[in-house]
């Protein structure tokens, strides 16, 4: 009970909720702190993005790249298809149902905020598309010479900041969190936009299922098999992935399912369940892509252009295979294209940290299930391939 007290979501909800009480009853003198301190913990979140960046995709590029066998270029393919495909089909859901919420993009009487009385400024060490070029291109570099001592320190790094992500943002976040709401809910914007945000958590949610029926019917037809001997095992793992919200954590459970399906070679499974928990996102995608559309409308007036999200998509595509198998790793590894690419601020980006938090069990529950299709997509590979069965 006390681990799920102090679980992220459950804090997260608290600081939402903290904060929406306190904007409702504070006075000027007690918002010019808040808004203070919310500019601090912002300052040091926005000089932390870039080294979460590089933490995240480099490491995992010399990964891929210095163990690309036929297999393993497949996997990465189908499973960036996958993720790739879900964030199309949730910026185009998006595009068509956005527009009919009931969203007010100038709320009338809202109060405005009094000026930060002390600003502590820390810039980042690198702007965050600097860092998401330096990262890909170190990758790179490191897989094509195979730089063993890079690619030790790479990952040593990505230890570090990993480490600190789970000591001092994660620890900081619902405080961040808490702050934001007061000022949202002192302004006067977020009650009149709190029912939106329940329509968007239902719809992504059918969004995910719709996208498990499509990848299952796919991994049916290109394997001949049914994929319902297949996904009739997997309810330990979907409700598993609900409580620990991790991929990585649900691993155990994933793997012990998928080996109870006939239609599922048990190699396939050995390789392709595990590399999937890691590289394969495409419920936190889909989710990703909705929700910050939906909140580009709530602060900035517009949903981004048909180009813009198409080029967010892409990269979050390639992005969700470097990100890791952690609660939040989607949205962590992505925060440099959130705010390069669609050009969020702080509070942009607190509210997209929330919102992602708050029904990041079921996108993972549906990471998780989708692997199950991919494994079914690698077996027909396979057998199709000549490849033999590894026993």
């Amino acid at each position: 009970m006390r681990k799920f007290l102090t679980s992220l979501p459950v804090l997260l909800l608290i600081g939402v909720i903290a904060g929406l009480l306190v904007g409702q009853v504070a006075n000027e003198n007690v918002m010019k702190v808040i808004v203070s301190l919310k500019f601090i913990m912002g300052q040091i979140i926005m000089f932390c993005v870039p080294l979460i960046i590089i933490a995240c995709i480099a490491p995992s590029i010399t990964e891929l790249g210095a163990g690309a066998s036929k297999m393993l270029k497949v996997a990465v393919l189908i499973a960036y298809v996958s993720s790739l495909g879900a964030a199309l089909f949730s910026m185009f859901a998006g595009y068509g149902l956005i527009p009919h919420l009931s969203i007010v993009t100038s709320p009338d009487g809202l109060k405005a905020l009094p000026p930060v009385i002390f600003e502590l400024n820390i810039p980042p060490v690198m702007s965050v598309m600097s860092a998401l070029v330096l990262s890909v291109l170190i990758g790179l570099g490191a897989a094509w010479t195979r730089a063993e001592t890079v690619i030790s320190v790479l990952k040593e790094f990505q230890k570090i900041i990993l480490q600190i992500v789970a000591k001092v943002m994660v620890p900081l976040l619902p405080f961040f969190i808490a702050l934001t709401f007061c000022t949202l809910s002192y302004e006067g914007s977020i009650t009149k936009q709190f029912p939106v945000f329940v329509e968007v958590i239902v719809i992504v949610m059918i969004g995910h299922y719709i996208w498990l029926t499509l990848l299952y019917s796919i991994g049916g037809l290109y394997s001949k098999s049914n994929p319902l001997d297949v996904i009739r095992h997997y309810g330990p793992a979907y409700i598993t992935a609900v409580g620990t919200m991790s991929s990585a954590a649900t691993l155990g459970v994933a793997l012990s399912c998928a080996k109870k399906a006939k239609p599922l070679r048990s190699d396939m499974v050995n390789f392709g369940i595990p590399l999937f928990a890691n590289i394969h996102l495409c419920g936190s995608v889909l989710t990703e892509v909705f929700f910050v559309m939906t909140i580009s409308k709530i602060l900035y007036g517009t949903v981004p252009s048909l180009g813009t999200m198409v080029l967010f998509c892409v990269l979050l595509g390639i992005f969700a295979i470097g990100a890791p198998g952690v609660p939040g790793g989607t949205v962590m590894a992505s925060l440099g294209i959130i705010i390069g690419v669609l050009g969020f601020d702080e509070t942009g980006t607190a509210l997209m940290l929330t919102i992602f938090a708050l029904q990041d069990s079921f996108g993972t529950a549906c990471n998780v299930t989708g692997d199950g299709a991919l494994t079914m997509i690698l077996t027909g590979y396979a057998n199709k391939h000549g490849i033999q069965e590894q026993k």
